[in-house]
C-alpha cells in the first residue's frame, strides 16, 4: 500500500486552496505564496531519523521489514511517498516537518493539519 505526505509553508498570512498547492507543488512549480525550505538541513534531519534503512541514491530509503519512502523536495516542497510502512515511522516525517513549521498536508482525504 502507498502512502503519500506532503509539507510546505505559506507566506504570513497567506493561506490557498490545499489540494491545487499541493498537486502544483509536486509538479516541481514555483509558487510566490510559498516560503523557501533548508531542504539539504530537512534531508540530513531526514537520515538521521531512518540512519538505520538503506540509502539507495540521495532520496531513497528503504529495510527490510518496515517499507520503503522515497522524498521528492524542491526549494518549497518536501514530499515522501511511502510504500508498506508503519504508521509509527510515518510519524517521524510530521516530527522533523513541524520543526520548520510546515504541518502535514494528506492528500488521500484531503486535509491539511494546521490552524486554518
Amino acid at each position: 500500500m502507498s502512502y503519500d505526505l506532503g509539507f510546505w509553508k505559506y507566506k504570513e498570512d497567506i493561506y490557498g486552496d490545499n489540494q491545487l498547492v499541493y498537486e502544483h507543488l509536486s509538479e516541481g512549480e514555483y509558487i510566490e505564496d510559498i516560503e523557501e525550505l533548508p531542504v539539504e538541513e530537512i534531508l540530513e534531519h531526514i537520515a538521521e531519523a531512518f540512519s538505520s534503512w538503506e540509502r539507495s541514491g540521495k532520496y531513497d530509503f528503504e529495510t527490510e521489514y518496515d517499507g520503503l519512502f522515497q522524498v521528492q523536495m524542491t526549494s518549497q516542497f518536501v514530499r515522501f511517498d511511502c510504500y508498506s510502512m508503519n504508521e509509527k515511522d510515518m510519524n517521524k516525517f510530521i516530527d522533523i516537518m513541524d520543526k520548520y513549521d510546515c504541518p502535514l498536508y494528506d492528500p488521500q482525504i484531503p486535509q491539511r493539519f494546521d490552524e486554518e
